[in-house]
């Protein structure tokens, strides 16, 4: 309650920052590096830039947030959950009514790189202008080629249910003073162009840091890039080269299958990170993939080092190895090896031993299923065990795989799993119901 209370009290500062600034017509950097972009009323755009658009919306994800589950492409209606409420995608398609058919090129810009409506409303940073604005010129005019080609969708997006103080959009004009860096991307010159190009995917349209970066109280980004950060009830791990809890072990080709594939000789991407391998990643060409591994893995990252495993005498190691011997070890193997391609493999897997293991405590209560791609069409799934195993059980297995086979990691407390349990909607334990 006293954080909600902080939290509360600083977005009403904000509020009275972005009034402030507004009033005064301080509030110009929607305007940076956007005076030479037209209106575009006119010709249509022509095939090639349509077409190159869209691998721009690939590589920015944008039919994943911009699609209902079951609706229509680009019609909105997404809820993205965040620790303020649920925001709903809206319609981008060209429909003039409720969708963007009356912006001008302009307005587009200035909307995707400075979340910025015509109608002057701050957008909230779940549309991630913070990294759209790396995005080039040339990019964001061929993305606007191919929106202004897709077929009109008459859909208007659901309210949001911010509550108060977050429903309030002038706050993110003092949001944006703290915290929104609205410079372009500049190549850094004494790297080469592949670097370079994978640097521009990783914080222009691919916005990995919005997952991967850990954020403060109030949704900013920390200094702690692309070093692991909670999100509702899971985890985005590192993806800086830390051998310990990033993509260190991993070589250069294994980064590139996870993300073509979604899997590799060890993981496979379920979830929030599944949806990214399904309708962005697997789709890019094959040097920008080898780009984006090439800049990820010459990160240095957090520095963390494993601690000391827990020995196998210690209690919920005994526990737990009867657990995983009983429910696990059939599909994940007898020594954590997992099926390549198809089963995550727990041996020495940094995915496994990540600071709370909130990934996997929801893993084994809900279950999941593997993306399926191109490439890899067989998405094995998870069952649930929130009806079988109670919270000691679960605790002590996960304890047991995070400390086994290579890995050192915290051990999961029971209580952990409990919260999970309850914060995720998961069943009680069968024995448990009335």
């Amino acid at each position: 309650m006293k954080k909600q209370l902080l939290s509360g009290l600083a977005v009403a500062l904000l509020a009275a920052l972005g009034g402030a600034l507004y009033l005064n017509g301080s509030t110009h950097a929607d305007d940076v590096a956007d005076d030479s972009v037209q209106a575009a009323s006119a010709p249509a755009a022509d095939a090639q830039a349509i077409q190159r658009g869209a691998y721009v919306a690939i590589q920015g994800d944008c039919a994943a947030c911009h699609t209902a589950p079951g609706g229509r492409a680009y019609a909105g209606g997404y809820g993205l959950q965040t620790p303020f409420g649920v925001i709903h995608s809206t319609n981008i398609t060209p429909d003039r009514a409720s969708g963007i058919g009356n912006w001008t090129e302009r307005d587009f810009f200035r909307a995707v790189r400075h979340g910025k409506r015509p109608d002057g409303q701050q957008l909230y940073p779940a549309m991630p202008y913070n990294a759209y604005v790396k995005m080039n010129d040339a990019d964001l005019y061929d993305l606007w080629a191919y929106v202004r080609s897709l077929a009109p969708v008459q859909q208007t997006a659901p309210a949001n249910t911010l509550g108060f103080p977050y429903n309030i959009r002038l706050a993110m004009v003092g949001w944006n003073l703290l915290f929104f860096d609205n410079r372009p991307y500049l190549p850094a010159p004494n790297q080469p162009a592949a670097w370079n190009r994978g640097r521009y995917l990783v914080d222009g349209a691919g916005h990995c840091a919005a997952c991967h970066t850990p954020k403060n109280g109030l949704g900013g980004d920390t200094g702690a890039y692309l070093q692991g950060a909670e999100l509702l009830g899971g985890h985005a791990p590192e993806i800086t080269n830390n051998a310990y809890l990033g993509l260190g072990s991993w070589s250069q080709e294994q980064v590139r299958d996870y993300l073509k594939l979604g899997s590799n000789h060890q993981a496979v991407a379920s979830g929030a990170m599944g949806e990214v391998v399904e309708h962005s990643t697997q789709y890019l060409r094959g040097e920008d993939l080898d780009a984006i591994a090439l800049y990820l893995k010459s990160l240095p990252g957090s520095g963390a080092v494993a601690p000391a495993a827990l020995q196998a005498g210690v209690a919920p190691m005994g526990r737990g190895a009867q657990v995983y011997e009983a429910n696990c070890m059939a599909c994940h193997g007898v020594q954590g090896e997992g099926i390549a391609g198809m089963v995550t493999a727990f041996a020495d897997n940094p995915q496994i031993r990540t600071p709370t293991g909130s990934n996997l405590i929801s893993a084994v209560l809900k279950g999941g299923r593997a993306v399926e791609t191109v490439g890899n069409p067989t998405g094995a799934s998870m069952p649930s065990f929130d009806w079988k195993l109670g919270d000691s059980d679960i605790a002590a297995v996960l304890t047991y795989v995070r400390n086994s086979w290579g890995n050192a990691a915290p051990a999961i407390a029971t209580q952990d799993v409990a919260r999970a349990r309850s914060a995720i909607g998961a069943q009680p334990l069968l024995s448990q119901k009335p």
